[in-house]
């Protein structure tokens, strides 16, 4: 029963996804020409709910905001038509989405080796940005790996994935997102199959013994809450926020094209 009354939303948020997408996916095409290519890439992963309007507003409002390297969606759910609890629980099919993704970020750097290679993770893409991340080699990390409103568990061991980024991990999450990262990932699970809120609502949190080797790779994760600052910016608090075209024009590609330029200093 009250999986039934999960379906239901999930529908809906089908449709208002795709809902005037139209030909967009094909549209962003340009934004990964050869000679953008040559620069680096940023890999857009959906949510569970696959290539949507959403999406393409990130591609959008990273080109808008000065990212000049390649940015393509990734899509890594299922084709099954209403798959979305598909892309959410099964967690063997996941992780097989994420080995693929691994080694398509592989076959990028072979291609381009020392270019910078950003992951953008909305949702239940932010679980996958995470086990994909955990399968790289360390010697050809990720320059960043971006969680939007991650669907993943808050106690999950970053651990790996974080020592495989050259400039960490950055968790954006927002205490509001209550409908989708607390109601629905304690109905549905997240993608880790744990059941309650998400990080994406909360945060991660980080090991409890805070001087032990395995906690050192946390100093590269960096999180941020939603303020109401962001409200100038498109974003009120909720899931889609973080994908307004106009939020990631001024906080998100403005970040990306500091890292391409080599403007940080990874030990900050």
């Amino acid at each position: 029963m009250m999986m039934n009354r999960l379906v239901r939303p999930l529908a809906r948020f089908a449709l208002i996804a795709t809902a005037g997408l139209g030909p967009a996916g094909c549209m962003l095409g340009h934004l990964n020409s050869p000679t953008r290519m040559d620069r680096g890439l940023v890999i857009i992963l959906p949510g569970i709910e696959g290539p949507s309007m959403w999406n393409a507003n990130i591609a959008r409002g990273l080109n808008e905001g000065g990212v000049r390297c390649g940015i393509e969606v990734y899509d890594w759910g299922t084709n099954v038509p209403g798959g979305m609890l598909i892309n959410l629980a099964d967690i063997e099919r996941n992780r097989a989405a994420a080995r693929g993704l691994s080694e398509h970020i592989r076959i990028y750097q072979a291609a381009h080796p020392g270019k910078p290679v950003h992951v953008i993770g909305h949702s239940g893409g932010g679980g996958i940005a995470v086990l994909a991340a955990e399968l790289l080699s360390r010697d050809r990390p990720l320059t960043t790996a971006i969680l939007l409103a991650p669907a993943l568990s808050p106690d999950y061991d970053l651990t790996e994935a974080l020592a495989r980024t050259r400039y960490g991990i950055f968790c954006y999450y927002s205490p509001y997102d209550a409908a989708l990262l607390r109601v629905g990932t304690s109905m549905a699970g997240t993608i880790d199959r744990r059941f309650g809120q998400a990080a994406g609502a909360v945060g991660f949190t980080r090991p409890g013994k805070a001087n032990s080797e395995d906690a050192s790779p946390y100093t590269r994760l960096h999180q941020v809450c939603w303020t109401p600052a962001m409200r100038r910016s498109g974003h009120l608090g909720g899931h889609m926020g973080w994908t307004e075209r106009r939020f990631v024009r001024e906080y998100l590609a403005p970040l990306i094209a500091d890292f391409n330029r080599g403007g940080v200093d990874p030990g900050w």
